[in-house]
């Protein structure tokens, strides 16, 4: 759609623009304080998004000193008569301090007015030392203050006073030619601040813009992913990545992050720069095959089995970006507790710091990795014991016990698997790759539709016939270690019998094992 280089504003964005310039014609100085909104909003308004968050950015003022005279202009009779405030209209600003090592560079008063959140802080230019991405910051000029921005389309004002778009940068013509690009000449400017190399992605694969060519090959400059891996917090990492994934397009961010040669930079422990690096030749298959089962799925099949809500889909993301590190096991004879996390794991939680949720399903997909892929080739082949509804049963729940989300755990193994099997994930019909995938595709299928037919996908969640204390009181002991074993002796006969509500048999075939179990004599 063409770019309007004119902005219309609805009607309590022409509420609040109203009192904001009013507020600044009320400042007594030297000359007028000029306010405008600046960068998502505008960008947003332009390309007919809404957009909820604003920046406004002040020329002589900082963003603490205008919220504080804000609202005590905002208390004067006449103004709430002119501009009818409520109570609740204006809300009490507070201030978020400088946290360079969080990319915040500067000290912003944030301020709720007529519901919208607005960030206020002063117009500035800012010096880079060689060694450091936090830089001095100084006032500036709007035309400073738009070149040290990460991209021209970022770059753009709205002037509250001339209700005029300014633009310093070439961002109205870029956003025409879906282009991103860097104000100033982007070698500095990623040296300068590394994380800009994952904002362009981000806004890349969200708009679906392109990355300018030249841009895109200084962002795979090996100093400028030396200092992405060591100049930026890698919860600054995850905090870019995890909102590419939740975005509309997170198969374009990975093969964003694929083409220009990110992954490694991302994917990593900074703390282990001799790690063993997966081999990442094949990774398109693993994210191309998740868009394409999730934007073709049906009742019953692979995706719709596996992935139920929004969060469970940003799981599937993650783990499609990882799944090269899938089969990565520790070097032989590398010494660590049972429990600690596989590289898999670690490289989720020191890369990009996911949350311990993300990382243990991670690494319940790598240990049960082996054993669901031969549950799998059972299924395949026959083998008698797949239509035993309680081993079947009692895996599943172990699976989810150890980790978490069984479901997505089978997802991963999928996304092992055909990045050895697969070279390519075709679009289309027809074809030698195609027909490679269909029979992946099917492999799979049968798998999951055995568990349905065998009823145990709900294994998870079967409610136990009795419980620890009722069985040490029927067996005449006190609960002991034994009492985990031996519930699930219960669970077992359970699976076996669904529909019984009888627990009796179930604590009868506890006694018969009493000895196998360690379970001591009754008193």
């Amino acid at each position: 759609m063409p770019i309007s280089t004119k902005i219309q504003l609805d009607p309590r964005e022409r509420r609040l623009r109203d009192l904001l310039v009013d507020v600044a014609g009320s400042v007594d100085g030297p000359r007028p304080v000029v306010l405008r909104w600046a960068g998502g909003w505008v960008r947003d308004k332009l390309l007919g998004s809404a957009s909820h968050d604003i920046d406004v950015a002040i020329d002589t003022m900082t963003g603490g000193q205008f919220t504080a005279h804000l609202r005590e202009h905002c208390q004067r009779p006449e103004v709430v008569a002119v501009h009818n405030l409520a109570p609740g209209d204006v809300g009490s600003p507070h201030t978020v301090a400088r946290q360079p090592d969080k990319s915040k560079h500067l000290e912003t008063a944030i301020l709720r007015l007529f519901g919208l959140d607005l960030d206020f802080v002063n117009l500035r230019k800012e010096t880079y030392a060689d060694d450091s991405r936090n830089p001095q910051m100084e006032f500036g000029t709007a035309e400073e203050d738009a070149m040290r921005r990460d991209a021209t389309i970022n770059a753009l004002f709205y002037n509250l006073n001339t209700e005029e778009v300014e633009d310093f940068t070439g961002g109205l013509a870029d956003m025409e030619r879906r282009i991103i690009r860097t104000p100033l000449e982007p070698l500095q400017t990623f040296k300068d601040d590394p994380l800009r190399v994952l904002r362009l992605v981000r806004f890349s694969s969200r708009l679906d813009f392109a990355i300018d060519e030249n841009t895109r090959k200084v962002m795979a400059d090996e100093t400028v992913l030396e200092a992405l891996k060591v100049k930026i917090s890698r919860e600054r990492v995850g905090q870019e990545l995890e909102k590419m994934l939740q975005d509309k397009h997170p198969r374009l961010a990975l093969q964003l992050i694929d083409d220009i040669g990110l992954y490694h930079a991302i994917f990593t422990d900074p703390a282990r720069p001799g790690l063993e690096q997966p081999d990442i030749t094949r990774w398109p298959v693993a994210y191309n095959g998740l868009d394409d089962m999730l934007q073709t799925q049906t009742p019953g099949s692979i995706a719709a089995t596996l992935t139920h809500t929004d969060e469970q889909r940003w799981i599937a993301w993650n783990l499609a970006a990882v799944s090269p590190w899938l089969r990565i096991a520790d070097p032989p004879g590398t010494k660590k507790k049972a429990n600690a996390l596989p590289p898999v794991g670690v490289v989720a939680r020191e890369g990009y710091k996911a949350a311990n949720k993300l990382t243990d399903i991670m690494a319940a997909s790598h240990r049960h990795l082996a054993e669901i892929l031969d549950l799998k080739a059972a299924v395949l082949t026959g083998a008698p014991h797949v239509h035993e509804r309680d081993r079947l049963g009692m895996a599943i729940r172990r699976w989810d016990a150890q980790g978490g989300s069984w479901r997505l755990q089978v997802l991963a193994a999928v996304f092992a698997e055909v990045l050895e099997r697969l070279s390519v994930w075709p679009s289309g019909n027809g074809g030698e790759h195609a027909s490679a995938r269909d029979a992946f595709v099917a492999e799979w299928q049968k798998f999951l539709d055995h568990l349905v037919e065998m009823d145990v996908m709900d294994a998870p969640q079967l409610k136990r016939l009795v419980d620890g204390r009722e069985l040490a009181k029927a067996l005449g002991v006190k609960p002991g270690k034994w009492t985990g074993q031996a519930l699930d002796v219960c669970v077992a006969w359970q699976l076996r019998n669904p529909d019984e509500t009888d627990p009796a048999p179930a604590i009868e075939e506890v006694k018969q094992r009493r000895k196998e179990l360690g379970i001591p004599d009754a008193r």
